[in-house]
Protein backbone atom coordinates (compact mmCIF):
# COMPACT_ATOMS: atom_id res chain seq x y z
CA UNK A 1 0.00 0.00 0.00
CA UNK A 2 1.88 3.34 -1.08
CA UNK A 3 -0.38 5.79 1.15
CA UNK A 4 -1.53 3.87 4.23
CA UNK A 5 -3.73 6.88 5.27
CA UNK A 6 -7.40 6.10 5.56
CA UNK A 7 -9.64 9.63 6.06
CA UNK A 8 -12.29 9.09 8.33
CA UNK A 9 -15.18 10.74 6.86
CA UNK A 10 -17.79 10.29 9.84
CA UNK A 11 -20.06 13.29 8.86
CA UNK A 12 -23.65 13.93 8.87
CA UNK A 13 -24.10 15.07 5.16
CA UNK A 14 -23.06 13.69 1.96
CA UNK A 15 -21.86 16.96 -0.30
CA UNK A 16 -19.60 18.07 2.62
CA UNK A 17 -18.09 14.86 2.71
CA UNK A 18 -17.58 15.16 -1.15
CA UNK A 19 -16.23 18.00 -1.10
CA UNK A 20 -13.56 17.44 1.71
CA UNK A 21 -12.87 14.38 -0.11
CA UNK A 22 -11.85 15.82 -3.39
CA UNK A 23 -9.55 18.57 -1.38
CA UNK A 24 -7.69 15.68 0.10
CA UNK A 25 -7.92 12.73 -2.15
CA UNK A 26 -4.46 13.14 -3.53
CA UNK A 27 -2.63 12.71 -0.10
CA UNK A 28 -4.65 9.84 1.15
CA UNK A 29 -4.63 5.89 0.12
CA UNK A 30 -8.55 5.65 1.09
CA UNK A 31 -11.67 6.25 2.87
CA UNK A 32 -13.23 4.39 6.14
CA UNK A 33 -17.04 5.45 6.41
CA UNK A 34 -18.04 3.99 9.66
CA UNK A 35 -21.83 3.52 11.63
CA UNK A 36 -22.29 7.71 10.73
CA UNK A 37 -22.10 7.81 7.60
CA UNK A 38 -23.90 4.51 6.97
CA UNK A 39 -27.05 5.36 8.86
CA UNK A 40 -27.13 8.64 7.97
CA UNK A 41 -26.75 7.65 3.74
CA UNK A 42 -26.78 4.12 3.77
CA UNK A 43 -25.67 2.00 0.12
CA UNK A 44 -26.34 5.22 -1.64
CA UNK A 45 -23.56 7.10 0.02
CA UNK A 46 -21.36 4.56 -0.34
CA UNK A 47 -21.43 4.07 -3.89
CA UNK A 48 -21.37 8.01 -3.83
CA UNK A 49 -18.25 8.24 -1.95
CA UNK A 50 -17.00 5.02 -4.06
CA UNK A 51 -17.21 6.97 -7.73
CA UNK A 52 -14.37 9.20 -6.36
CA UNK A 53 -12.12 6.50 -6.93
CA UNK A 54 -10.74 5.51 -3.51
CA UNK A 55 -10.72 2.10 -1.50
CA UNK A 56 -13.75 1.75 0.88
CA UNK A 57 -12.73 0.89 4.34
CA UNK A 58 -16.69 -0.08 5.78
CA UNK A 59 -16.17 0.62 10.09
CA UNK A 60 -19.43 -1.07 10.82
CA UNK A 61 -18.08 -3.19 13.84
CA UNK A 62 -20.65 -5.93 12.97
CA UNK A 63 -21.11 -7.94 16.54
CA UNK A 64 -24.07 -10.30 16.53
CA UNK A 65 -24.26 -13.96 16.49
CA UNK A 66 -23.18 -15.86 13.66
CA UNK A 67 -25.72 -16.20 11.76
CA UNK A 68 -26.92 -12.45 11.60
CA UNK A 69 -23.26 -11.33 11.17
CA UNK A 70 -22.84 -13.58 8.06
CA UNK A 71 -26.00 -12.25 6.71
CA UNK A 72 -24.79 -8.72 6.67
CA UNK A 73 -21.21 -9.26 5.60
CA UNK A 74 -23.31 -11.01 2.65
CA UNK A 75 -25.55 -7.85 1.85
CA UNK A 76 -22.66 -5.63 2.04
CA UNK A 77 -20.61 -7.38 -1.65
CA UNK A 78 -22.39 -5.13 -3.69
CA UNK A 79 -21.06 -2.64 -1.74
CA UNK A 80 -17.45 -3.87 -2.71
CA UNK A 81 -15.56 -2.54 0.21
CA UNK A 82 -11.82 -3.64 0.69
CA UNK A 83 -11.99 -3.44 4.64
CA UNK A 84 -14.54 -4.45 6.96
CA UNK A 85 -14.48 -4.37 11.02
CA UNK A 86 -16.23 -6.93 13.23
CA UNK A 87 -16.37 -6.97 16.74
CA UNK A 88 -13.40 -9.33 18.05
CA UNK A 89 -15.63 -9.72 21.51
CA UNK A 90 -18.48 -11.12 19.39
CA UNK A 91 -15.84 -14.83 19.77
CA UNK A 92 -14.60 -17.36 17.45
CA UNK A 93 -17.57 -18.51 15.63
CA UNK A 94 -18.79 -15.17 14.85
CA UNK A 95 -15.41 -14.42 13.87
CA UNK A 96 -15.09 -17.44 11.15
CA UNK A 97 -18.48 -17.30 9.73
CA UNK A 98 -18.00 -13.59 8.90
CA UNK A 99 -14.98 -14.31 7.20
CA UNK A 100 -16.33 -16.96 5.30
CA UNK A 101 -19.69 -14.72 4.04
CA UNK A 102 -16.80 -11.94 2.74
CA UNK A 103 -16.37 -11.20 -0.91
CA UNK A 104 -13.08 -12.17 -2.09
CA UNK A 105 -10.69 -9.33 -1.86
CA UNK A 106 -12.47 -7.87 1.22
CA UNK A 107 -10.03 -8.02 4.40
CA UNK A 108 -12.28 -8.78 7.46
CA UNK A 109 -10.57 -6.93 10.57
CA UNK A 110 -11.91 -7.57 14.24
CA UNK A 111 -12.07 -4.73 16.87
CA UNK A 112 -10.34 -5.70 19.88
CA UNK A 113 -10.58 -2.66 22.41
CA UNK A 114 -11.89 0.96 21.18
CA UNK A 115 -9.56 3.63 21.46
CA UNK A 116 -11.51 5.64 23.40
CA UNK A 117 -11.51 2.98 26.02
CA UNK A 118 -8.78 2.67 28.95
CA UNK A 119 -8.31 0.14 32.04
CA UNK A 120 -10.60 2.01 33.66
CA UNK A 121 -13.38 1.31 31.54
CA UNK A 122 -12.44 -2.06 31.05
CA UNK A 123 -12.69 -2.67 34.34
CA UNK A 124 -15.99 -0.64 34.97
CA UNK A 125 -17.18 -3.20 32.10
CA UNK A 126 -15.59 -6.42 33.92
CA UNK A 127 -12.69 -7.27 32.07
CA UNK A 128 -9.56 -7.85 33.88
CA UNK A 129 -5.84 -7.33 33.15
CA UNK A 130 -4.39 -4.34 31.21
CA UNK A 131 -5.48 -3.00 28.05
CA UNK A 132 -2.88 -4.88 26.23
CA UNK A 133 -3.22 -8.12 27.91
CA UNK A 134 -7.07 -8.08 26.21
CA UNK A 135 -5.68 -6.86 22.75
CA UNK A 136 -3.23 -9.59 22.75
CA UNK A 137 -5.78 -12.29 23.81
CA UNK A 138 -8.45 -10.99 21.22
CA UNK A 139 -5.68 -10.92 18.69
CA UNK A 140 -4.49 -14.45 19.28
CA UNK A 141 -8.88 -14.93 19.09
CA UNK A 142 -8.96 -13.14 15.87
CA UNK A 143 -5.93 -14.87 13.94
CA UNK A 144 -6.88 -18.72 14.65
CA UNK A 145 -10.54 -17.74 13.93
CA UNK A 146 -8.49 -16.96 10.31
CA UNK A 147 -9.75 -13.03 9.89
CA UNK A 148 -6.91 -10.93 8.09
CA UNK A 149 -6.17 -8.49 10.67
CA UNK A 150 -7.13 -6.80 14.05
CA UNK A 151 -7.53 -2.44 15.14
CA UNK A 152 -6.09 -2.13 18.01
CA UNK A 153 -4.26 1.06 18.94
CA UNK A 154 -0.91 2.36 18.44
CA UNK A 155 -0.10 1.12 21.55
CA UNK A 156 -0.04 -2.27 21.14
CA UNK A 157 0.27 -2.44 17.45
CA UNK A 158 3.81 -3.07 17.67
CA UNK A 159 3.82 -6.09 20.05
CA UNK A 160 0.75 -7.91 18.37
CA UNK A 161 2.94 -7.48 14.81
CA UNK A 162 6.14 -9.60 17.00
CA UNK A 163 3.60 -11.74 17.27
CA UNK A 164 1.24 -11.95 13.98
CA UNK A 165 3.91 -11.18 11.39
CA UNK A 166 1.80 -11.60 8.45
CA UNK A 167 -1.57 -10.18 9.78
CA UNK A 168 -3.19 -6.89 8.96
CA UNK A 169 -3.23 -3.86 11.50
CA UNK A 170 -5.72 -0.99 11.48
CA UNK A 171 -4.65 1.56 13.70
CA UNK A 172 -7.24 4.34 14.57
CA UNK A 173 -6.88 7.00 17.18
CA UNK A 174 -4.13 9.03 15.46
CA UNK A 175 -2.77 12.29 16.62
CA UNK A 176 0.45 14.48 14.52
CA UNK A 177 2.26 15.76 17.43
CA UNK A 178 0.88 18.69 19.10
CA UNK A 179 -2.23 18.09 18.02
CA UNK A 180 -5.19 17.85 20.08
CA UNK A 181 -6.41 14.23 21.55
CA UNK A 182 -9.60 14.67 22.05
CA UNK A 183 -11.51 11.81 22.92
CA UNK A 184 -8.97 9.17 22.35
CA UNK A 185 -7.09 7.87 25.42
CA UNK A 186 -4.11 5.44 23.93
CA UNK A 187 -2.83 7.39 20.84
CA UNK A 188 0.61 7.61 19.18
CA UNK A 189 1.53 9.61 15.91
CA UNK A 190 1.00 8.15 12.54
CA UNK A 191 4.65 7.66 11.75
CA UNK A 192 5.48 6.12 14.96
CA UNK A 193 2.46 3.23 14.02
CA UNK A 194 3.72 2.87 11.00
CA UNK A 195 6.88 2.27 12.16
CA UNK A 196 5.88 -0.27 14.73
CA UNK A 197 3.69 -2.43 11.87
CA UNK A 198 0.43 -0.46 11.17
CA UNK A 199 -1.07 -1.72 7.67
CA UNK A 200 -3.67 1.23 7.56
CA UNK A 201 -3.92 4.64 9.66
CA UNK A 202 -7.05 5.92 10.40
CA UNK A 203 -6.83 9.88 10.97
CA UNK A 204 -10.43 11.72 11.05
CA UNK A 205 -10.39 15.12 13.04
CA UNK A 206 -6.80 16.21 12.49
CA UNK A 207 -7.37 16.68 8.74
CA UNK A 208 -11.02 16.80 8.15
CA UNK A 209 -11.26 19.40 11.29
CA UNK A 210 -7.83 21.47 10.02
CA UNK A 211 -8.09 24.99 8.41
CA UNK A 212 -6.75 23.66 5.52
CA UNK A 213 -7.92 20.05 5.41
CA UNK A 214 -5.15 19.24 2.31
CA UNK A 215 -2.71 20.63 3.89
CA UNK A 216 -2.79 18.59 6.70
CA UNK A 217 -3.29 15.63 4.48
CA UNK A 218 -0.01 16.52 3.01
CA UNK A 219 1.97 17.28 5.87
CA UNK A 220 0.76 13.81 7.72
CA UNK A 221 2.11 11.95 4.48
CA UNK A 222 5.20 13.53 4.22
CA UNK A 223 5.80 11.85 7.69
CA UNK A 224 5.36 9.04 6.16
Amino acid sequence: MSNPVYLALDVPTLDPAKVLLEKVKAHIGGVKLGLEFFCAHGAHGVHEIAHMGLPIFLDLKLHDIPNTVAGAMQAIHVLEPKIVTIHASGGRAMMEDAKAAAADGCKVVAVTMLTSMDESDMTATGIGGSAEDQVMRLAELAESAGLDGIVCSGQEVGKVHKQWKNGFFVVPGLRPAGSVIGDQKRVVTPRKARDDGASVLVIGRPISKAPDPAAAARAIEATL
